[in-house]
């Protein structure tokens, strides 16, 4: 978007720093005190393809650009516009979270600051949407936080849960909106659980991704809105953004670099590239930040933005363009090639993509003595509130997802407690209906209605785990994704 049109404040686009207005917005409103100093005004170099050298170096000056990007009290991210992308950023360039402090003071560890705003009961606001649990999902996960498991309140996997559509299943938040249901299959697809796992069923990846495929415009790209059943829409040209969120999206979900509708995309960002830069021909004009989100859905997709298609007959690659934006040994980078001073979104941006990232990347091993690589709440606090994510799968294929609260009365508690507060407690409502038994210990025998009948049977598996006999009294801790399923 040129800088000239206004901030557009609808509903359907006030989604935090993930949609296109709000993300406009930063890269104008965003620049950093601190690095507008001679230190970071240092002249750009001379444009050239990019060696592992120089990338080396363009990373370590992008990170020492983004430390100095920490407030005093430790923070990157706040209320409204903030620097929280810094998180995936880092873990981008192998720079862990815990280990980035204000003047050495450990206490203020980016990583603990983070984590206790997002624990926060007001965090992120009192009209949330979507994406921002999808950008703190994203984010949390690359500072080393268990994003299911930021407290015994939070629990950012099943805030997300909470916006599926039943109405449109696959779709998490109003489907106008088709950039909440990208960073929905982003996050919950790229947030893996800390041994690295897949940690929501294949079930719920089938839905997003075929909600993703079915959005892909005509020309091969993708933008914020809805296509889907739309011929109009489906006839407008792609943008680079969503295109390179998109492609990621379906990578971070299983989806291989040689599939079809990869490939697609791939062309058409080809068919964007400005032989003599490097750059895409972005819809809001040639910028930093549209370069950085195609080039991290190449990497997301195992696509070398280097070599073959991306290498044009000039020599120029879109790393090349990244490089000659930023500012050395400043490291910040530039918004648009007019701009004289960095942005702070669009370096945040841009270090990701030329550090190899996609939209997450998991935590670095930390350097700080005695840090752990991953912080998570161990259990419930009993009569605090907390919610869990859920599915039921009854094998028709009309999958439930819900988020459920309830109070917890001890450090854990079972799936019979969970599944009898989602009868009155889910959000969307409708998870659960009836359960059989409705009570005591023993293997649940029908759900919704559905019993079970011969080899056919109710079983559940949680974060991921194999599917195994259902019964109401499986242990069930703070933050496990738990997916039932009748086979």
């Amino acid at each position: 978007m040129p800088r000239s049109v206004p901030f557009r404040t609808s509903p359907i686009l006030r989604v935090s720093c993930t949609s296109r207005a709000s993300r406009t917005r930063r890269r104008v409103a965003v620049v950093a005190p601190a690095v507008l100093g001679a230190f970071a005004l240092t002249a750009l170099p001379a444009a050239a393809t990019s060696t592992p050298a120089q990338i080396a170096t363009s990373k370590t000056n992008g990170v020492a650009y983004v430390k100095s990007l920490q407030a005093a009290d430790g923070s990157y991210a706040g209320s409204g516009l903030s620097n929280e992308w810094a998180f995936s950023a880092f873990a981008a360039a192998g720079t862990a979270a815990v280990d980035v402090t204000p003047d050495g003071d450990a206490t203020k560890n980016a990583r603990t600051v983070y984590r206790n705003l997002l624990a926060t009961p007001g965090w992120p606001s009192a009209t949330p949407v979507v994406t921002d649990y999808q950008r703190g999902t994203l984010n949390a996960y690359a500072a080393g936080i268990d994003p299911a498991r930021v407290s015994a309140s939070r629990n950012l996997i099943a805030d997300i849960y909470g916006y599926w559509q039943n109405a449109e299943a696959g779709y998490f938040g109003p489907s106008a909106n088709y950039n909440g249901t990208v960073f929905a299959a982003l996050a919950l697809g790229g947030a893996r659980t800390q041994a690295g796992g897949q940690r929501v069923p294949q079930a719920l990846v089938d839905k997003i991704v075929t909600r993703l495929r079915a959005n892909q415009h005509n020309d091969g790209g993708w933008t914020y809105a809805k296509a889907e059943g739309n011929a109009t829409e489906l006839a407008k040209p792609g943008d680079i953004d969503m295109t390179g969120a998109s492609m990621a999206a379906l990578c971070a979900s299983g989806v291989p670099g040689t599939d079809p509708d990869i490939l697609q995309a791939k062309a058409f960002l080809k068919s964007k590239l400005i032989n003599t830069s490097g750059a895409f021909n972005a819809m809001y004009g040639i910028n930093t930040s549209s370069n950085g989100w195609a080039v991290s859905g190449l990497n997301a997709c195992g696509i070398n933005p280097q070599t073959g298609d991306f290498l044009t007959p000039a020599g120029r690659t879109p790393i090349d363009f990244l490089i000659a934006q930023q500012y050395n040994p400043g490291g910040g980078f530039k918004y648009q090639p007019s701009d004289t001073s960095p942005s702070a979104y669009s370096s945040l941006d841009a270090l990701r993509a030329v550090a190899g990232g996609g939209f997450t990347a998991a935590p670095p091993t930390p350097v700080t003595p005695g840090a752990p690589k991953w912080v998570a709440a161990s259990g419930f606090t009993a009569g605090t509130a907390t919610k869990l994510a859920l599915t039921v799968d009854d094998g028709t294929g009309a999958l439930k997802v819900c988020s459920v609260a309830f109070t917890p009365t001890g450090t854990t508690t079972t799936l019979g407690a969970v599944l009898s507060a989602a009868t009155s407690a889910a959000t969307p409502a409708g998870c659960v209906t009836s359960v059989v038994p409705a009570s005591g210990t023993a293997t649940i025998t029908s759900v919704n209605g559905k019993a079970n009948a011969g080899p056919a049977t109710w079983k559940v598996s949680v974060d991921g785990s194999a599917f195994a006999g259902a019964a109401r009294n499986k242990v069930i801790g703070v933050g496990d994704t738990i997916a039932l399923r009748y086979s």
